[in-house]
């Protein structure tokens, strides 16, 4: 009899836990509130920089008015808020649940845009990994394949423009490594890709000489005389083009001036067959 009333009582006092634990859960919730005074209030915490509490009131919009008009703009505003205060995952899942949630928005456009900027906001410099420059700039290319006329198609041009570069870096940082061990061929593999692959950034002319470099210390005059065309071609008052021109010999000189050794000279014809 005693055991049965000491489970008895062990599970009232349980039952009363149980319930003190749920109302004060419940008393933590956000009151209900209309819902332009929740919008309202958490714009207001927006502006006064109050990042945290505008994201939190934004997400109480949707949690309390899920279909209301004012939900759908409050989940993009919450990742907006999220954003602003760095914290750049929240934000991009935030922005992954919207794009998800409302593929036909009027807004995609800037919730991709501002998905692109979160990872391109967290580049490292070129001495460190570079996973997040790749996601940012293929967050910018998504935003310019589907939405080439969006007014945020052109700001994302250019920094994708810039996350190309900062990845050309990377690679001839990786191949001047392999130069200094002599590690010649590894080299040349990282100079290719800067010259075929990061046409556009600002580290071609280095790369075209620094293969120059890489062929003449192999032996291969041809190649280096074939790179040294493209590269006086397009680039000719380049440093770089100097700096290969003194490496050449009276032979290799010549055939530059008479235009011998090279197919064309685009950077395409370097890594096509002779």
């Amino acid at each position: 009899m005693k055991s049965i009333r000491l489970l008895m009582a062990l599970a009232f006092l349980s039952g009363f836990a149980l319930a003190g634990c749920s109302s004060d859960d419940a008393a933590k919730q956000e009151e209900a509130k209309p819902v332009e005074e929740l919008y309202n209030g958490a714009t207001a915490a927006l502006e006064k920089e109050n990042y945290e509490e505008a994201t939190r009131l934004f997400e109480e919009v949707e949690r309390q008015h899920p279909y209301s008009q004012w939900a759908t703009r409050a989940e993009l505003m919450a990742a907006y808020s999220s954003y602003k205060d760095q914290r750049y995952d929240e934000a991009i899942l935030a922005l992954d649940r919207f794009t998800e949630l409302h593929p036909g928005n009027k807004d995609i456009d800037y919730a991709l845009y501002l998905k692109a900027l979160s990872y391109y906001e967290q580049i490292s410099d070129v001495a460190r990994d570079q996973a997040m420059t790749k996601d940012a700039m293929e967050s910018f290319n998504v935003l310019i394949r589907r939405f080439p006329e969006s007014r945020y198609s052109r700001d994302a041009t250019l920094k994708r423009d810039l996350t190309q570069d900062h990845l050309a870096g990377k690679e001839m940082e990786i191949g001047r490594y392999y130069m200094n061990r002599n590690q010649i061929n590894a080299a040349i593999n990282r100079f290719r890709a800067v010259a075929s692959d990061y046409q556009t950034t600002t580290h071609v002319p280095e790369a075209l000489h620094r293969l120059v470099e890489c062929y003449m210390t192999m032996g291969l005059k041809g190649e280096a005389t074939r790179v040294a065309a493209v590269l006086g071609h397009n680039y000719p008052g380049s440093k770089w083009y100097e700096d290969s021109y003194k490496i050449l010999d009276q032979d290799q000189r010549a055939a530059l001036l008479d235009g011998r050794g090279w197919v064309d000279k685009t950077v395409e014809s370097l890594f096509k067959p002779d």
